[in-house]
């Protein structure tokens, strides 16, 4: 079978969704004022600041964490004059790349972030049956190797994300790490900025009517998020171990180190199958109370795909 699609005809780059995170921020604004690199035939590729305020003010966000609102209720809220700002935003972005959902809405996003978690740079899913994004990250993970290119599926039945890059009918998170928040590392935007690349030489090829074999990934699945130990009032009693810091996307087995308390005590892991952390430490996340997220490791297989005839025609 084959997975006949649509021409690729708007892509946005978005940077600065959560403003402390520079890489996406830099290059966005570079690609403003030269956008050679990102120009493809054919194809709009817009590359947009989705937080301005909070870029200005080099923090994260300024009322709600921007990329967990593009919620229906958020997007349909009234614009009054005591709306968060971030909610506002979303509607403006909504407005400019969507409607979500729609017809209208731009084909592909990557979003660009950076994490201060050792995750090197990955790429992020959101559906596990989208033949054309797991067509295009099988192509980044060719196109990069040897060099590691982690993919990380969010969907799950209960943790719901509503990110700003899901306005798109394709959307594709980059999260390239590590890298402290306010901070630009010079080996972390070059990772993030050949992801994109090699992202946007797909589309080109797609639109030129390339044809792409059935392909299989492996990706990390999330399972849960993992809170810190905490005492009644709620306060963080024990940290990350020494032996879990820095180790997103490796083995975590039962009894293995994963909290240690302040007074020297080794809180193990309990679990009866093999999992796979990542988002270990990220600073970002101490106010969503999660020291890490458990991840099972699965395959994706995406049908052979091609340019539609009709689409082929018309070029």
């Amino acid at each position: 079978m084959s997975s006949p699609c649509a021409r690729v005809r708007r892509v946005g780059l978005f940077g600065g969704t959560h403003g402390n995170e520079l890489s996406g921020v830099l290059l966005v604004r570079h690609w403003q004022q030269d956008g050679a690199e990102i120009q493809r035939p054919g194809v709009e590729v817009k590359p947009f600041l989705t937080n301005p305020r909070a870029v200005e003010r080099c923090t994260r966000y300024i009322d709600r964490d921007l990329n967990r609102v593009f919620d229906p209720e958020s997007l349909g809220r009234p614009v009054v004059e005591d709306i968060p700002y971030e909610v506002r935003r979303a509607q403006e972005i909504n407005h400019i790349f969507g409607p979500k959902g729609s017809d209208d809405a731009y084909d592909l996003i990557f979003d660009l972030h950076n994490t201060t978690s050792n995750m090197g740079g990955t790429i992020i899913l959101e559906n596990s049956r989208d033949d054309f994004t797991i067509q295009m990250v099988h192509y980044i993970k060719n196109a990069l190797a040897p060099e590691p290119c982690p993919v990380l599926l969010i969907e799950h039945p209960s943790l719901k994300y509503a990110t700003t890059r899901s306005v798109a009918k394709h959307p594709v998170g980059v999260e390239v790490g590590p890298q402290p928040q306010g901070v630009a590392r010079a080996d972390v935007l070059d990772k993030m900025r050949k992801i994109v690349k090699h992202g946007l030489d797909f589309v080109q090829l797609f639109n030129e009517g390339k044809e792409f074999p059935p392909c299989t990934i492996e990706v990390y699945k999330i399972m849960e998020k993992v809170d810190y130990p905490r005492n009644k009032n709620g306060e963080i009693i024990a940290i990350i171990h020494p032996k879990l810091q820095d180790q997103d996307w490796q083995p975590l087995k039962n009894g293995d180190p994963l909290f240690l308390t302040l007074d020297g005590e080794v809180i193990p892991y309990q679990g009866n199958c093999t999992v796979y952390p990542t988002f270990i430490n990220e600073a970002a996340y101490y106010e969503k109370k999660q020291a890490f997220v458990k991840t099972e490791k699965i395959k994706l297989t995406a049908k052979h795909l091609r340019l539609s005839v009709s689409e082929q025609s018309t070029s």
